[in-house]
């Protein structure tokens, strides 16, 4: 079902790339720019989409990853709610034959080439905080390709459950150890915490049951429980100062 554009403007005021737009620029975009709501676990992009698109997550959380020769998926990027990606040469966006994945249900706003340089390109506001997020994006895609690189599985899967846990507020209503630590609660299975290392299954799930040993975790059907991302992040040599 189409979302009219009134709850579409509003939609968009909430996104901080549009921040300090008046209400006729919001209602102009919102007209111009439409929706999409796209269930978990949709792979709504594709190296084989060859049309220019940028999008505009308002809800949800997305995976941007590639195919590795040996079939393993290599994660580049999750990204979260306000967060702007898509295949557009006019801001220098490439996904470079990623894919791009609805992790949970997403609201997408899609841009195409003409509604960018009418409606993007002219506001030096909105350009500069573009730029921003490329930076950030490419910050986080040379750092995962390291961890590929020089970092075991265990290290690598214990500083995706430490980022995933700072990105998740609520915490479980169940406590560790008889009530006394709250944990926070994360809904992936073994197969998904795989495809976001980069590694086999087998190995992931070998590698979980060591964490839980070692009490940085507490293993539930379909879920994760993380007592502390700071001993995840120190257990993975990484200093908490970083993101």
């Amino acid at each position: 079902m189409a979302i009219p554009w009134p709850i579409r403007m509003m939609y968009l005021q909430e996104i901080d790339l549009f921040q300090d737009l008046s209400p006729e620029e919001l209602r102009r975009l919102s007209q111009r720019a439409p929706m999409k709501r796209v269930p978990a676990g949709t792979i709504f992009y594709t190296p084989e989409d060859s049309a220019e698109v940028l999008f505009i997550l308002k809800e949800g959380r997305v995976r941007l990853y590639q195919l590795l020769p040996d079939g393993r998926t290599l994660t580049l990027a999750i990204l979260e709610a306000g967060a702007v990606f898509g295949e557009m040469a006019l801001l220098g966006q490439e996904l470079h034959g990623s894919f791009a994945e609805a992790l949970t249900p997403c609201l997408l706003c899609l841009m195409s080439r003409n509604d960018v340089r009418a409606l993007l390109l002219g506001d030096p506001r909105i350009v500069l905080r573009i730029l921003e997020a490329m930076g950030r994006r490419l910050i986080e895609t040379e750092r995962r390709l390291l961890d590929v690189t020089y970092r075991r599985v265990p290290e690598r899967l214990a500083l995706l459950l430490a980022e995933l846990a700072a990105r998740t507020p609520s915490r479980s209503p169940a406590d560790h150890a008889g009530g006394q630590t709250p944990g926070i609660e994360l809904s992936y299975t073994h197969e998904e915490l795989a495809a976001l290392v980069g590694a086999y299954r087998e190995t992931v799930t070998k590698a979980l049951n060591d964490l839980q040993k070692q009490g940085l975790i507490e293993l539930r059907r379909g879920k994760v429980l993380v007592f502390d991302p700071e001993r995840l992040r120190r257990f993975a040599r990484v200093s908490p100062a970083l993101p």
